[in-house]
């Protein structure tokens, strides 16, 4: 049988009740009665919780340093509380133990906040749900006392103290309180009872020791606390732990599991590799005036002020590579020819402002064409079925005729255009990144120019006839009833423009098919005029009123350089125009590669695109006079 467990002579057992708490004051050498141990009497339940409004108060940040460790070894994080941004805090939910899975893990809420010296003082409102009931009632009955904050950072400054790194967050915001065992901040919690000195009273060495069966449940306890196993309850109690030395160990576990799990107080919650690039790309690109919805923009605000060598760094340390002592030169070599992302950073981040300047160059005359879709670069066939024409009359016998129905055929062939570009390894370290960006977005106005010239030279073929047809004749002719006699543009002109579409005939040349008009597109020089003619006018009389106000939109193509005009239909209903990209490449594609022949990394830009005529009957076209 064991023998009896010898306790250290500075340590007496706490006593077992709820409404007490024991203040340790020992001398190695001092008389015996110095060593009576002292308490204050006070309920452990925070004195400032409102059991009417349901609101407590607490200290969510004391602004205390926290030992950290990354790819280059130890370091103190530091916040700077002038560089906290609390615009966000009221309003922000108070979780249990920044679980955030669902609903469930949200306890209720940050009501108001104040600033005292040193400290950040919250008053939190606490849920009245069901499920949130076992969190606020360890909170109010003070079981539950730590107080933790999640928040995010948008710029650190790096110094050395005493030979220790230290990375100081000099503009951060909280997005989110909790409610925690055991908090980084060491003096962060909710407010307890105030104690007054005057209920200082001795606590006689003889008070009776707990039985067993309440030094197990005690232990038992300790340990659902600290979140640990069942199995390291009954290891303590085997080894006739007291409640003091079970309360110690269970801290030396919760200390070695923090070391070996993801930290809790952090700067943002740690992403997998993914959802980590694609943040750093998206904050490169707002750097070039890309604009992000408000998750993406949430997510990347922690890379906002990054340089590039801060981007090569933050992707060699999550492949776990040290990046401790690196020069600029040195680390970019690393972060370019090692396993990490930053080269599909710098590819990420130049699609997205290529992307966007594409987009926003994009020409009007894409409005007008019907998107379609090839698999390779053969020239293709796009084939039009004509209309079955009225139905028949079913005879007496029920007999059913057969119709038949007309064919066209138009086709094209895609084409491959590109760029390249290199960006040096003196403008990686010098942080070059406009020069990229620059050319991103450079490279994305070209591609939209590229496929706006190709849809322009259609229309513009033959000295404004267009391409040849099916039928042997150009897209605009006498016969197919789509070019008119030259006319400036007036509402007389358009009524024509209007009638001949509506007098168009289906492959069949019979069956009339009443094509609507929607776009009316002119050049530059006649912008103000068509604006005034489609103008809308509030007319005294009938015969004043314009038949056209708000019924064609106005696109203005700056390829036209003389006084024609066209008028469109929807090209959902009558497509004039097909363009179409490689399936396995829609828009412009953008790669990357070491380069070969200097010390740099090489880029570009590539677009599969082609486009081509497939009918005349949605369009008119006016040579003007």
């Amino acid at each position: 049988m064991a023998g009896p467990k010898k306790r250290p002579s500075a340590e007496w057992t706490r006593p077992l009740r709820d409404e007490v708490r024991v203040e340790r004051s020992i001398l190695r050498h001092a008389p015996a009665d110095a060593l009576t141990p002292r308490y204050r009497r006070g309920s452990f339940g925070p004195s400032s919780f409102d059991e009417a409004a349901m609101t407590v108060e607490a200290v969510i940040s004391t602004y205390a340093d926290v030992q950290r460790r990354d790819g280059r070894g130890s370091y103190v994080e530091r916040l700077d509380p002038a560089g906290l941004d609390t615009s966000r805090l009221v309003g922000a939910p108070l979780l249990d133990g920044h679980r955030q899975g669902g609903s469930r893990d949200v306890i209720g809420v940050v009501q108001s906040l104040r600033h005292e010296p040193g400290r950040l003082v919250a008053v939190l409102r606490l849920s009245t749900a069901d499920d949130a009931a076992p969190a606020v009632t360890r909170i109010r009955e003070g079981v539950l006392r730590g107080v933790s904050v999640g928040y995010r950072v948008a710029s650190w400054r790096e110094s050395v103290e005493s030979g220790q790194r230290v990375r100081t967050a000099s503009a951060w915001a909280v997005f989110e309180v909790s409610a925690v065992p055991v908090p980084a901040d060491p003096n962060a919690n909710f407010r307890s009872s105030h104690v007054e000195e005057d209920d200082i009273q001795t606590v006689e060495r003889s008070e009776a020791e707990p039985t067993v069966t309440e030094t197990r449940a005690a232990i038992r306890g300790i340990g659902r606390a600290a979140g640990l196993p069942t199995t390291w309850a009954d290891e303590q109690i085997d080894a006739e732990s007291t409640v003091v030395e079970a309360r110690a160990a269970a801290f030396e576990a919760m200390q070695t599991r923090s070391r070996t799990t993801p930290r809790i107080r952090t700067a943002a919650p740690e992403a997998d590799p993914t959802i980590q690039r694609r943040a750093m790309a998206d904050a490169l690109a707002t750097r070039s005036g890309v604009p992000l919805d408000d998750a993406r923009a949430e997510a990347a605000r922690p890379y906002l002020g990054h340089s590039l060598r801060d981007f090569a760094r933050a992707s060699l340390e999550a492949r776990g590579h040290s990046t401790a002592g690196m020069a600029p030169d040195a680390l970019f070599r690393a972060a370019l020819h090692t396993t990490s992302d930053f080269p599909q950073l710098l590819t990420g981040a130049g699609r997205r402002t290529l992307l966007a300047s594409y987009t926003a160059a994009a020409s009007p005359l894409k409005t007008l064409a019907r998107q379609g879709s090839r698999v390779d670069f053969r020239t293709g066939s796009a084939l039009r079925l004509g209309e079955i024409g009225a139905l028949h009359k079913v005879s007496e016998s029920g007999e059913l005729g057969h119709v038949t129905r007309s064919e066209a055929v138009e086709s094209y062939a895609l084409d491959t255009y590109g760029a390249l570009f290199t960006i040096s390894r003196k403008a990686l370290i010098n942080d070059d990144l406009g020069a990229f960006n620059d050319w991103a977005s450079a490279a994305g106005q070209a591609a939209a120019q590229t496929e706006a010239a190709l849809l322009w030279s259609l229309l513009a073929q033959s000295a404004g006839a267009g391409p040849l047809m099916s039928d042997a004749k150009r897209l605009f002719h006498a016969d197919h009833g789509n070019l008119l006699t030259g006319a400036a543009l007036s509402v007389e002109a358009l009524s024509a423009a209007r009638l001949a579409m509506r007098n168009q005939t289906g492959l069949d040349g019979k069956t009339r098919i009443a094509v609507t008009p929607k776009y009316l597109v002119v050049g530059p020089e006649l912008e103000t005029t068509a604006e005034k003619v489609l103008a809308s006018i509030y007319a005294a009389t009938t015969a004043d009123v314009n038949p056209f106000s708000q019924k064609l939109t106005l696109l203005v193509e700056p390829r036209i350089m003389d006084d024609s005009w066209f008028v469109f239909a929807d090209p959902a209903t009558a497509p004039v125009l097909e363009y179409s990209y490689l399936s396995s490449a829609p828009g412009p594609q953008m790669s990357e590669r070491e380069g070969w022949e200097v010390l740099s990394r090489e880029f570009r830009v590539v677009l599969d695109f082609g486009a081509g005529a497939l009918d005349w009957r949605g369009v008119v076209r006016n040579p003007g006079v």
